[in-house]
């Protein structure tokens, strides 16, 4: 596979992963791609702790090699305390944009052994793909479970994956 390259040196599409993690706790709302889902827990951290939206906005920075939301949205920092990580993907989309790109494609999974997500998955896949400015056809979200193994199966905590891909906005 090759990947073409302009003139000056960039690539037309560049790529980035994302991966995030949780511990689920009790007295605190789950959220995953910004769809509040009744369950008995929530996952904690300092912002609503969208693991999902995590592991996008660290693939998205990844892409154009800006570091982590860590690095961008500190848990010190009590701004961001409580704040929807939609708000921050749409900031970090933003940023995305004025470095000169916008997103080609997003696939993503989220591992959690409880709830069942499957019913979520279509709102989910909304509130990104407007977060984003990009077709829903543009998004994809997936969900799995562990089958009981690791902190995931054993219901510690949630994970999630990304990877997208970006394309420089000059080649539309």
């Amino acid at each position: 596979m090759s990947l073409e390259v302009r003139q000056t040196g960039g690539l037309k599409i560049k790529v980035g992963i994302g991966y995030d993690v949780h511990a689920l706790v009790a007295e605190r709302s789950l959220i995953l791609g910004g769809v509040k889902i009744p369950h008995e827990r929530g996952l904690l951290g300092h912002s609503d702790a969208d693991v999902l939206v995590h592991a996008i906005m660290d693939a998205l920075l990844g892409a154009l090699a800006l570091g982590d939301i860590g690095g961008h949205f500190p848990d010190h920092d009590p701004r961001y305390r409580g704040i929807s990580s939609l708000s921050l993907l749409k900031h970090i989309m933003g940023l995305i944009e004025s470095k000169g790109y916008r997103v080609g494609n997003l696939d993503s999974v989220i591992m959690a052994e409880r709830p069942k997500l499957a019913p979520f998955i279509a709102k989910m896949r909304s509130n990104l793909s407007q977060a984003m400015n990009v077709k829903e056809s543009c998004v994809s979200v997936k969900a799995t479970t562990t089958e009981r193994l690791g902190f995931v199966g054993r219901e510690e905590g949630i994970g999630a994956q990304a990877i997208v891909s970006l394309k420089r906005l000059e080649d539309e």
